[in-house]
This record gives C-alpha cells, structure tokens and sequence, in this order.
C-alpha cells in the first residue's frame, strides 16, 4: 500500500497491540513536534546486535518424521516432503467467500514441540507446498505461554495455490483474551504484562478430492518468533561490505492502478505481489502464456497481475498477506521462502553479497524517506543492493513506471523506516512499525555462499 498516510487493514489491527506497547503514552498535537530527530551523535555500529528473532522450519525427511503423522507420510528423496497418505477421514469444509459446501479426505502432520530461543510476543508461520488442482492445506499454531498454559490452536492461512477448490484465507475473530490472530500474525495482547509465547507446535492439515489418489505436497513449514525492543530509532550503522546491485527486474505497481479492482483495488495496492513477481524472476521464475491467458492482453506486465490475483486473500480483501505471497513465490519451480524479522541493514549487505535480494516491509511519513514522495501506513520493496557509500538500492514499485522503479535511499533514512516498532503517523498518534519484518526467496539448493549468509542470518 502507498500513497498519502492512511491506515490499512493491517495497521488498523495492528494498533491495538502498538497501543498496548505505548501503555498510557500521549500523542503530541502535531507530527512534527512529534517526530523525535535522529540523534546527531548515534554511534556507528558494524556488527548487528544479538537478534531477538528465532526462526525455525522443518524441511527434511529427517524433520518430517520427528512429527505426529494422522493420515500423512513423510516422503524421502531429493524434495522431501508431507502427504497424504491413507486419509484419517473425511469432512465438509463450507467456503465462507463463496458458500459452497464440499467434503474432503484429510490427514494431519503435527509438528514437535519447538522452544523459542526467543520468548515471543509475535509469530508469524510460513509454508511452502505444492497443491494441485483439487487439494489444499491449513496451517494451524498452538502455543505454551510463559506461565506455563497453552493457546488454542490458531489457523495461520487456508491456502491453495490455484482458486478452483477454495478462496485462500486467513481468518478473523481468533483470541483467547491473552492473544490474537491478526491476518498471518499471532500476538501478545499486553506485551507490557510480560506474557510471552515460549513454545509453539505446527499443524498441516491435508486436504483432497475424496476418492483420488491427489495430495498437496508441503517441503516447508516454520515460524519465525521475535520479541523486538519498543523503539522509534535504532543505532545508525555502518557499510560492512563492498557496494553491489543485483540485477532484478523492475516493475511498477502504478502501471496497474484500476486495474482487477476485485484485487485489493487493483495495482495501487500490489507492492507485495508486485515485489515478489521481481524477486521470482530474478530467479528464473517464469509463467506461460497460458496461465496469463485471463489478463487482458492490452495490460503491460500480465505477470503482476497474476502475482496479484494469486496472493490475494479473501478475508483480508488484499494482496498483503505475508506468508500467502511466500507460499506464491515457492510455487516456481526450485525457489523457497520464509518471512522473517532482520536486524540491521548489515543482515541485508550480507544476504546482496551472496546474491540475495530481500522484500522489506516499512511505513513512513513523506518527510522520513527523502526521494520517495510519499508516506505510507504500509509498504513493501525490493532490497537489490548497496551503493559504495552504503546506501539502500531498492526497487520502489511505488514508481510512475518500470524505468522510475530503481531508487536510492540514504541508509540512516532507510534503516530506521524498516528496523523501528514504533512511529507517529501524520495525525501525531503512535502506531506501530514493522520492526524489520521482510521475505526472502532464495533456491531450495543454495550455494555454500548462499548457506552461509542466510545462517548469518538467522535462516536455514
């Protein structure tokens, strides 16, 4: 989302939980007086502090059979993955977006009890599956409190890569009084209390046409844990690597405003699909004329509008849910996923000198990003390198054009848009930041420089 400061879905839920960092603190009248300056005299830091983030994913076969299978198997060989196996049963599933009623065979995979090196106030689940016409999957949370008792377990997304079987969702109106669900994130309803999520277990339930020998195939599951400090600024840093710019292609998300407006309103809102089209195809991704065969052909860049149509949730009425654009980007042939927290812009120089670009999420005023000529509640772009002075190269789909999309941001600007949890917004109200949150695609076989880079940073 772009363009003059306005709340979306996602900052408008996430309010509450800022509200409950910023205990009984009180809005300056004006955003000016509000906006503390960056302080002068911030010490230069090269290396990142310890990152309050814990990121964890079952990925081989090894992983999948520590789990509890009911109806599932574990499947060997170089893509290892969950299936159904004999189904544990059948059940009726109505579609609250469409209301149809259908039955499915179904199995389970329960995942192990994973403890946070973190203790948590916010996770965010992530997948990455293959779902052929006919099947689908949920992915489900159950969480162990610091005090020692459980949550319930939380649907994280209904997801299927195509839409004849179901409308992919989050779902709403999940809390137990203690936390909540908004949209793909779990949270803490009173960070200030102390509570926090010490544990977690996943749950993929498998879906299928009954009497088929189909299966949704799921090579990736995990969450991504994080209790990231309340904070307006973070510590300036300093260049850590040599300057260099990935070649990513550039598209606008401007080009497509009014288009397949039952798309979260069309391109005006796509700078997540929008983004992650870019980063596919710096992969090699491609689509083929026939699955862009529903775009009309007198739109430039059909593709954009596929990644739109495609990540779009039908609860959250957008194209920005986190996980549903990880679980798109892994439907390309050799790319996986993972939404995660960052800690410093040095994370980033890391993953660019191995080659990997990343999707940041920020919200700024006009005034907090010089170049940009916009504020924001919430906007996604594409990271795609350094300048040699440092500063952030990224592809701003919130551009005129494909040829305006490259854009150079000043690190000390950009850094602290992405890394702070808290802002003031052009009212002079506290809202919440992202606190560094951005997805990464990056091939299922990395090479070593590549392994390396994404354990440096907290990503395996």
């Amino acid at each position: 989302m772009t363009g003059a400061e306005q709340p979306s879905r996602r900052s408008v839920l996430a309010a509450a939980v800022a509200t409950a960092v910023a205990g009984a603190a009180t809005a300056p009248a004006t955003a000016a007086a509000a906006t503390p300056a960056t302080p002068a005299a911030a010490t230069p830091t090269r290396h990142a502090p310890a990152r309050p983030v814990d990121n964890h994913a079952w990925t081989t076969y090894t992983d999948w059979r520590g789990g509890a299978f009911h109806g599932t198997r574990a499947v060997a060989g170089p893509r290892p993955a969950v299936e159904i196996a004999t189904p544990a049963g059948t059940t009726d599933y109505t579609d609250p977006h469409t209301g149809t009623t259908a039955t499915w065979e179904y199995g389970t995979w329960t995942s192990p009890v994973h403890r946070l090196t973190v203790p948590a106030t916010e996770v965010i689940a992530s997948w990455n599956a293959h779902t052929p016409a006919g099947t689908w999957l949920q992915t489900e949370l159950r969480g162990t409190y610091s005090d020692g008792t459980d949550t319930p377990w939380y649907v994280m997304g209904r997801w299927a890569a195509g839409e004849q079987d179901i409308r992919r969702t989050s779902v709403d109106d999940q809390t137990d009084g203690r936390s909540t669900i908004w949209t793909d994130t779990f949270s803490v309803d009173d960070p200030a209390s102390g509570l926090r999520l010490t544990s977690y277990r996943l749950r993929l339930t498998l879906y299928r046409r009954p009497g088929t020998r189909l299966t949704p195939s799921v090579r990736r599951a995990g969450a991504m844990g994080s209790d990231v400090p309340d904070r307006f600024t973070v510590p300036a840093s300093t260049p850590a690597h040599p300057a260099r710019e990935l070649a990513v292609p550039r598209y606008s998300q401007e080009i497509h405003a009014g288009q397949y407006p039952e798309y979260d309103n069309g391109g005006e809102a796509w700078c997540s699909p929008t983004s992650s089209q870019m980063i596919v195809e710096y992969w090699g991704g491609r689509l083929t004329p026939g699955q862009l065969s529903w775009v009309d052909p007198s739109y430039a860049d059909p593709q954009v509008c596929h990644a739109a149509r495609y990540t779009y949730d039908h609860q959250y009425a957008g194209c920005g849910n986190w996980p549903f654009n990880v679980a798109y980007a892994a439907t390309f042939e050799g790319l996986q996923g993972v939404v995660t927290r960052l800690g410093s812009l040095t994370d980033l120089e890391t993953l660019i000198a191995a080659g990997i670009p990343a999707i940041t999420s920020q919200s700024f005023l006009k005034s907090e990003l010089t170049g940009a000529g916009y504020g924001t509640s919430g906007h996604l772009m594409t990271v795609i390198g350094f300048t040699a002075g440092g500063d952030v190269i990224a592809n701003d789909p919130a551009s005129p054009s494909d040829e305006a999309v490259r854009r150079v941001y000043l690190r000390r600007e950009f850094e602290n848009i992405w890394l702070r949890t808290k802002r003031y917004n052009a009212s002079g109200k506290v809202v919440s930041g992202t606190g560094g949150v951005c997805y990464l695609y990056f091939p299922e076989r990395p090479t070593p420089q590549q392994c390396r880079a994404l354990a440096a940073v907290g990503v395996r």
